[in-house]
């Protein structure tokens, strides 16, 4: 098995004649950020729980860098940064005394506690608030300080639960910010959301669960294809307006398009038939068509099509 890596075996947990989880058999390898997508109530944060040793599992096992929690708790977690649920922060406390007591219960040395602090307030962009006190801060604000308590021991593996769930739009292009930084680390993400655009701008592949079974878990580009007909989606947007009949006359003709819908003036959802090479392709052709194309990606809508469609075909 690669590392980092996060498996989950026959997983089961059931709360009385309550099944959360159901056989969950799940592998995750090597350094990416992998959606943990489904409703609320769907098993997530049961999971998370699991993985982490916070609940036992009624059967199966879990296993992190291929060491089981069960057995080795704390060889299996000790790579492991974890944020679960919305813990809250002592308000009288600074991002700095709140990380160095964190940095003690790890075992951390008064030297790397100080500068492993400065690393990761500067990862969730906290640095000019290291010394306010977290009484004064937003939701938005006391959750990067979480994020960076996760942080704190440069973790391999970081589990985190719905981060942005709670905030404002602005605390969730944050958070979202950040996870998409951490991206850059050679760490192995899986990160729980029931929030559709979190999952389709940071995430590299996505599982999607539902009353505690697994649906599916691939790339978001197999998941779009296996899942849309062999269609995938792209949105274009363009600098200037365009009229229906241009966009029938010209972005309707070009090789590869077996489809198209005009959103918005300057916006146009294109389908298709292919991979990168025909994406490629299109975007040339769309370029050379001296329309003003000023971005072009995947639809996010796509991803929601198929979440509904599976979900309710579970229920």
């Amino acid at each position: 098995m690669t590392f980092p890596s996060i498996e989950t075996r026959k997983l089961t947990k059931r709360f009385g004649g309550f099944t959360a989880l159901d056989s969950l058999d799940l592998r995750l390898e090597g350094a990416k950020c992998v959606g943990f997508l489904g409703p609320n109530g769907a098993g997530k944060t049961t999971t998370l729980k699991m993985l982490t040793d916070m609940i036992f599992p009624t059967s199966g096992d879990c296993f992190v860098n291929g060491i089981s929690v069960r057995d080795d708790r704390k060889s299996a977690l000790a790579a492991c940064g974890v944020l679960i649920e919305s813990p809250e922060i002592y308000p009288s406390l600074t991002p700095r005394e709140m990380l160095d007591m964190v940095g003690r219960l790890r075992g951390l040395s008064s030297e790397t506690r100080r500068s492993r602090t400065e690393e990761v307030l500067a990862e969730v962009k906290m640095e000019d608030w290291v010394d306010k006190k977290v009484g004064r801060f937003s939701k938005g604000m006391k959750q990067r300080v979480n994020i960076a308590a996760a942080l704190l021991h440069d973790p391999e593996v970081l589990m985190l639960d719905e981060p942005a769930t709670g905030l404002d739009p602005r605390g969730m292009a944050e958070v979202r910010d950040i996870v998409r930084g951490l991206k850059r680390r050679n760490r192995l993400i899986f990160m729980s959301s029931h929030i559709l655009p979190e999952v389709t701008d940071v995430c590299d592949e996505v599982a999607l669960i539902n009353k505690g079974k697994l649906l599916f878990y691939d790339t978001l580009d197999n998941v779009t294809a296996r899942f849309s007909d062999g269609h995938s989606s792209a949105d274009v947007s363009f600098r200037q307006p365009l009229s229906e009949t241009t966009v029938q006359d010209q972005v309707a003709r070009v090789p590869g398009i077996v489809g198209v819908q005009l959103l918005d003036p300057r916006r146009v959802r294109i389908r298709f038939e292919g991979g990168l090479d025909t994406q490629s392709s299109i975007l040339e052709s769309l370029a050379a068509l001296h329309l003003g194309v000023t971005s072009f990606q995947e639809s996010k809508s796509a991803l929601e099509e198929i979440y509904l469609s599976q979900i309710q075909r579970g229920d």
